[in-house]
């Protein structure tokens, strides 16, 4: 077995674990479909899509991105009036920022077809299909692990570790300080910031299959996959929640008015719920872990992929410099969380990149240098 195929042998064993393992806590083995195909499949795909689209603009050559798509408007000036039209009827319809996305959605997906890359685009199923079963599976085994494990027992160790790190400070003393300082709205951009993470796995599936190949984008997708599975046996041995299970312990919380004190509480009370072995219906989009945080690291792993295109890394440094800003003043990880998180994301992408990074040292050693990459024509 290839090091860097381990991520298909994992998923695989968790699949076949999962229906015992459910049956012998007297967990459902149902999902709700309807709510999780939405968000993943018509909410994150849209989402993705777009953010693919302008990073695209901002990190690919003018012949890549720009130019051909100039070139058709000049030729068939008629396409502007339709796109603005098209946009203007979303508006009425379903608001300004909505028909933004869907019409940028729009123009990328008959520019890909222009170009004659619907087959190439086809291959993003596959990967989109593999994250959407690992993400089944991660939430599944969230839900188990909650159970049999209490998913709040190392949140003061954990807490102190950060004590000892920011010498007798906290992220939950951070976040207070920081809602005392600021308007409630920067708080609003940080939760925007803070969902807004997601959309980047899809901009990996998009960007390294189309550019490298579905076996690639496979491999994109089992390197988080590996570093979400890593995070589950993790989890097992030291569960926490997060700063804000403590806080809200302590009755002192960042503003009722943000989602995130909903979803926060939700979370505490669902967890609380699998502890306590009360009957559930259905397994949902519940995710429980703080150490490690896997909202960093795989935005690291998404980084790496693209590491190619130097602009679009840049961009996406800016947002994850800010992203990690969201993450601690929301009270979602501690400090340790965020090491950690970096930790798996390096063991994650060491693992499936193995052969990869071998090559690499073995040329290093010899002094052979390595062919440029280039953009496919």
């Amino acid at each position: 077995m290839r090091l860097r195929h381990l991520h298909y042998w994992v998923s695989l064993l968790l699949g076949v674990a999962l229906v015992p393992a459910l049956l012998s806590l007297h967990l459902p083995v149902k999902f709700t479909w309807m709510s999780l195909g939405i968000a993943y499949w018509l909410v994150l795909g849209v989402q993705s899509i777009f953010v693919a689209a302008l990073l695209c603009v901002i990190g690919l050559p003018k012949q890549d991105a720009l130019g051909p798509l100039v070139q058709n408007y000049r030729q068939h000036p008629l396409r502007i009036a339709f796109h603005l039209l098209f946009f203007v009827i979303l508006g009425v319809a379903v608001g300004w920022v909505k028909a933004l996305i869907l019409t940028v959605d729009a123009i990328a997906i008959l520019e890909l077809r222009e170009r004659g890359k619907v087959r190439a685009a086809s291959q993003v199923l596959l990967p989109a299909l593999y994250l959407f079963t690992g993400f089944l599976l991660v939430f599944a085994y969230n839900d188990i692990l909650a159970s049999v494990r209490f998913p709040f027992a190392y949140d003061s160790a954990f807490n102190a570790m950060d004590r000892w790190l920011l010498h007798g400070g906290s992220i939950s003393g951070l976040s207070h300080w920081a809602v005392q300082s600021f308007p409630l709205p920067f708080f609003r951009f940080l939760e925007f910031i803070y969902f807004g993470m997601f959309p980047q796995l899809g901009v990996g599936i998009i960007l390294v299959t189309l550019y490298d190949g579905k076996e690639r984008g496979l491999e994109f997708v089992g390197t988080i996959l590996l570093a979400l599975d890593l995070a589950l046996g993790i989890f097992y041995l030291w569960p926490s929640q997060g700063p804000y299970y403590l806080s809200a312990a302590y009755g002192s919380r960042i503003p009722a008015t943000l989602q995130t004190y909903s979803i926060q509480d939700a979370t505490i009370a669902h967890a609380q719920a699998f502890w306590n072995h009360v009957q559930v219906h259905r397994i949902s989009s519940d995710y429980y872990i703080a150490f490690p945080c896997m909202h960093i690291a795989q935005p690291l792993i998404v980084m790496w992929f693209l590491r190619r295109w130097k602009r679009i890394l840049i961009a996406l440094s800016v947002y994850n410099t800010v992203l990690v800003v969201a993450i601690l003043f929301l009270e979602w990880h501690y400090l340790i969380d965020i090491i950690g998180g970096v930790l798996v994301a390096g063991i994650a992408i060491a693992i499936t990149e193995s052969a990869a990074l071998r090559t690499r040292w073995i040329r290093a050693g010899s002094g052979a240098r390595a062919p440029e990459e280039t953009l496919p024509s």
